[in-house]
């Protein structure tokens, strides 16, 4: 850890950036391929059934993000009982919530569709779809906890090829179902199911060959005791519990965002849309560092090492800072000739351009946020993760139901950078009783 240079920590992070960049284009692929062939109900139903199936899943981000801190500690304190036992245990986990989901299936889509309130045409597509892609939700959740499981480890490259084989063999099997069988919405749901599935499989047998697990049954009896000990079981839900809290609270700031944009007109609307998809690029690359920082801090605090804590810290910090810096100047410098890319309408290039530096600025503070989101995951201190973003949460909407009176989408801009500098100032104040705590168990 000591001699981990600059050219390393990219290296660790860059199958993460790839791999996050990646996740849009299941969503890419399904719209382009059903786009060539069906009508326009079933381009909104596909959007729709997307949009509801990232929402839920979303929701349970947490078996990545938990998973991930528990076993880069476990790591660090060479612990290698605990480490199979993480894996079961997370594993179960989701299949547990899956199945729950599979069996709650008919509220869930109708609560969906009611609080959309599309078409009947599209609604009818809607569910054709959710009624088959449900079936991947145990996949899907399970694939989650693997992938904590890979990053916590320091095995991001297989994290990538994971990724890879479940975009690429849904790309395969939507132009098998939809183009070659002709079956519309319901194939590029069959194709997601499957290729969701596939690609479980393959994370599941990655990890038991790298964990060395030669009869995961005969394991996982073994483990028993230990994989449904109360008191890890205990610690388990506490932090996956504040970390879907800190979850929702996320999703209900960017959509109060979107919502209070679309106040000021369908141009407005679409503007902060395109400027929004500058900021999810930078997070591609702001995440894969803050997934290193998981993975490092979170096994150095396992080792109880002190140097090696703090330079984990510091280098992945300084990498992440200049990559956000880079991001913002970029998009401040070149933002307005990427704007026609993405919009043709003059009155929607008008006003993205006339935000694109708030744009510029946000993804200039970003990093902050990010980073010290991956160290608390790191030390699954998650009480503060939550309690963050409900502060900054009750700021936006606070500030931005002030501001944007006499600043209209200026107003609301502002507030949102001061909600993502909120976030990181909170954290900011918990961090010392980090350092305590690694401290005390030191001595």
């Amino acid at each position: 850890m000591s001699r981990l240079s600059y050219s390393e920590l990219f290296r660790l992070a860059l199958p993460i950036i790839l791999a996050n960049a990646a996740v849009p284009l299941l969503g890419l692929i399904d719209t382009a391929v059903i786009g060539q062939t069906g009508s326009a109900a079933d381009l909104g139903a596909i959007a729709l059934a997307a949009l509801i199936f990232s929402f839920v899943y979303w929701g349970f981000g947490f078996l990545r993000m938990g998973t991930t801190g528990f076993v880069a500690q476990a790591l660090g304190a060479k612990d290698k009982q605990e480490l199979h036992a993480l894996l079961f245990r997370t594993l179960l986990l989701g299949l547990s919530i899956g199945v729950a989901l599979i069996l709650l299936q008919i509220p869930i889509e109708q609560t969906a569709t009611y609080l959309l309130k599309a078409s009947n045409d599209v609604n009818a597509r809607v569910r054709d779809y959710f009624y088959i892609r449900i079936w991947g939700a145990p996949a899907t959740l399970m694939t989650f906890a693997l992938l904590g499981i890979l990053i916590g480890m320091g095995w991001t490259q297989q994290l990538l090829w994971v990724q890879l084989l479940l975009n690429g063999l849904n790309l395969i099997l939507n132009v098998i179902f939809v183009v070659g069988m002709d079956l519309g919405v319901a194939g590029i749901a069959l194709g997601t199911v499957l290729a969701e599935w596939v690609a479980w499989l393959f994370a599941l047998w990655l990890v038991i060959q790298k964990m060395e697990i030669s009869h995961p049954q005969q394991r996982l009896w073994q483990l028993r005791q230990r994989i449904f000990d109360r008191i890890r079981l205990v610690a388990l839900f506490r932090v996956n519990s504040d970390i879907m809290i800190r979850t929702l609270a996320l999703i209900t700031g960017f959509a109060w965002f979107a919502k209070q944009g679309a106040q000021f007109g369908d141009h407005t609307l679409a503007a902060n849309h395109i400027l929004l998809q500058f900021v999810s690029l930078s997070a591609f690359f702001l995440d894969g560092y803050a997934n290193v920082a998981e993975m490092l801090v979170g096994k150095a605090y396992g080792q109880r090492n002190q140097k090696q804590f703090e330079l984990a810290i510091q280098r992945s910090s300084i990498l992440a800072a200049a990559t956000a810096c880079c991001l913002a100047l970029l998009i401040f410098l070149f933002g307005n000739h990427f704007i026609p890319w993405l919009t043709k309408d003059p009155v929607v290039q008008q006003v993205a351009s006339e935000h694109v530096f708030l744009a510029a600025l946000y993804i200039a503070c970003s990093f902050a946020a990010f980073q010290l989101d991956g160290i608390f995951i790191g030390v699954t201190y998650s009480q503060a993760m939550r309690n963050s973003t409900l502060v900054a949460l009750a700021c936006l909407i606070g500030l931005g139901t002030w501001w944007i009176i006499p600043y209209g989408n200026t107003g609301l801009w502002s507030a949102f950078i001061v909600y993502v500098v909120v976030r990181a100032v909170v954290l900011g104040f918990y961090y010392p009783r980090i350092w305590s705590r690694l401290l005390t168990s030191t001595h």
